[in-house]
């Protein structure tokens, strides 16, 4: 088998839990972002680490030989045919959510307590609903994306592919290619192009129309469009409505919502709440949402210009969220922030996102929300800039290709 390449990220998330068989391991994220060789990677240590090959099993319900198994009795006959003796056992079950019904019998297993249980799935079902009941147990979420640039960076080298002059090279064929892992083994921009027309359609078929009543497909495509053509921007129900109907097409305001929903549930979208930074609470209405790669909005777009703003500010959320930052747009009064970013319940970070600031006008629009706000939390301007000025009131002015590509932490 071919090494893997280690996603650190997510490994120091979970290594602590390898032997607990009280804490069922959930894994979740868009298709191919890298969950099934995560699973392997984790297998892989616990090889390493002396875990017998008997003691490991490991099943993909997308794979064969385990692809018709689709109820929790068939789930629950294969893995105790699996089962040799009494021994300690780790259980890798990739996909679980193709067995309707799964929550019980993984219960089962994890309550006899001889048992450290991983499973992974493509769609946030997996800690909803019944599963949230079914699962009396302790559970940890590991959501994984795709690579951020510094993973992008790294894994490169890891494949021996040839890296860009410079890093600013490197990070707009990042914008443009996006981090799904499985990207990086075509070198043509159509091949490239069709790999991830491939998810989209796997989503939509296997996640999205297997589990979801969509009773327009084109309807439904129509919206997933809209969104990710206005990804970074403000975006409600009503106001996708309005859109609709202006150009004759009637939507009730509940298929919206819906179909927005399901969209974030497949993991295609992230959506950003808005908070009101005087009031201290949290706004309804209006959010962005951001993509989960930069290559799905250039699979919908023949123009490959980058409109930097909202780019800049998607592959800033993913790389905050990954590393387990909570993330909101702040309002204060008329203005807008960017980002508020919580670590830890009582770390905040108050942050904008800027391509440059080489005129007066930008530098004053990126600059004037950090004096309206009042409390002394860290304020961070993030740039592309090439040369970046020197701090000012206090403001962090960071370059944003680097502090990734470093995997800084704010």
């Amino acid at each position: 088998m071919d090494k893997l390449y280690k996603r650190e990220l997510y490994l120091n998330k979970i290594r602590g839990f390898y032997s607990d068989a009280e804490t069922i391991k959930v894994i979740t994220g868009i298709r191919r972002c890298g969950k099934s060789s995560l699973l392997e990677t984790i297998v892989e240590e616990l090889k390493e680490n002396g875990i017998e090959e008997k003691n490991i099993i490991e099943i993909n319900l997308d794979k064969r030989p385990y692809k018709n198994v689709k109820t929790p009795e068939q789930l629950d006959k294969l893995i105790a045919s699996l089962i040799t003796d009494d021994d300690f056992k780790y259980i890798f079950i990739d996909e679980i959510q193709n067995v309707i019904g799964f929550e019980e019998t993984i219960e089962s297993y994890r309550s006899e307590k001889n048992y450290s249980i991983f499973i992974t799935g493509s769609n946030s079902y997996l800690l909803s609903g019944e599963l949230v009941t079914k699962l009396t147990g302790r559970k940890i979420e590991i959501e994984m994306l795709p690579l951020n640039f510094y993973e992008y960076i790294d894994m490169k080298k890891f494949l021996n592919i040839q890296a860009k002059d410079s890093i600013y090279e490197e990070f707009e064929q990042y914008i443009r290619e996006g981090g799904f892992p499985g990207a990086l083994n075509y070198n043509n921009e159509q091949d490239r192009k069709l790999y991830v027309q491939n998810i989209l359609d796997d989503i939509f078929i296997k996640d999205i129309k297997a589990n979801q009543k969509i009773k327009n497909s084109e309807i439904f495509k129509n919206i997933q469009r809209y969104i990710i053509n206005n990804f970074g921007s403000m975006i409600s129900a009503s106001s996708i409505q309005k859109y609709y109907n202006s150009i004759n097409i009637s939507l009730d305001i509940r298929t919206i919502e819906k179909y927005i929903k399901v969209l974030s549930d497949a993991k295609i979208i992230y959506p950003c709440n808005t908070f009101d930074i005087k009031s201290k609470i949290s706004l309804s209405g209006e959010k962005k949402y951001y993509l989960a790669d930069l290559s799905i909005y250039f699979l919908y777009n023949t123009d490959n210009r980058i409109n930097y703003g909202p780019v800049l500010e998607n592959i800033l959320h993913n790389y905050l969220i990954s590393k387990g930052y909570s993330l909101s747009v702040g309002k204060i009064g008329k203005l807008e922030v960017d980002f508020i970013a919580r670590y830890q319940n009582d770390n905040y970070f108050y942050i904008q996102v800027s391509k440059n600031i080489d005129d007066d006008k930008t530098a004053e629009r990126e600059y004037k929300p950090f004096y309206d706000i009042k409390d002394m939390y860290p304020r961070y301007l993030f740039l592309l800039d090439l040369i970046i000025k020197d701090n000012i009131d206090g403001i962090k002015n960071v370059n944003i290709a680097k502090f990734i590509a470093n995997n800084q932490d704010l």
